[in-house]
């Protein structure tokens, strides 16, 4: 196994899981605390994952001068297979839990679900997000704009760059 893939693999799929957890619990939290049914706490959290993950990614691209539109775009393609991995493998642990989406925000049946979920989604979407970066895909679309940094083609290690030597970041 390459190292520099797997690494790469591994920062692409905590920094997507950042989001996905973030729009997950914040839609899990409020659709308990409404004593909604779990099809619309489903829904609902899946929807902010989407919305979180893709903003998470976006704001870096911003930052790095990319037009809005364009942004939007590379977040799209860097994420979405991830996301989709993430909420289809944690909803369906949730679910799969017997009483955990009804168990209430003072239950520890729902936080230790909760949380479990969150790291099978972690291990779903590590594969997922090594082939794509491996072929050019999924956050190696992204990757580019941050840092000045490049993957090559093969998704196996960093490709120095003009601001990498401009910047004295070493390869990997």
């Amino acid at each position: 196994m390459n190292y520099v893939l797997n690494k790469t693999a591994i920062q692409a799929t905590l920094h997507c899981l950042t989001g996905c957890a973030v729009g997950e619990v914040l839609g899990m939290v409020i659709g308990n605390a409404m004593n909604w049914h779990g099809a619309v706490v489903v829904a609902l959290s899946v929807s902010l994952a989407f919305i979180f993950g893709y903003s998470f990614s976006m704001v870096p691209l911003l930052r790095h001068g990319l037009a809005l539109a364009r942004a939007l775009k590379v977040a799209l393609l860097a994420d979405t297979a991830s996301i989709a991995t993430m909420e289809l493998a944690d909803n369906a642990f949730m679910l799969a839990v017997p009483g955990a989406m009804d168990a209430g925000l003072k239950s520890i049946l729902f936080w230790v679900s909760l949380s479990t979920s969150l790291l099978v989604a972690f291990v779903a979407a590590f594969p997922v997000n090594r082939w794509l970066i491996s072929r050019g895909k999924g956050h190696a679309v992204a990757h580019q704009y941050h840092h000045g940094h490049d993957l090559d083609m093969h998704g196996m290690g960093h490709r120095a760059t003009q601001h990498d030597t401009e910047h004295g970041h070493d390869q990997h």
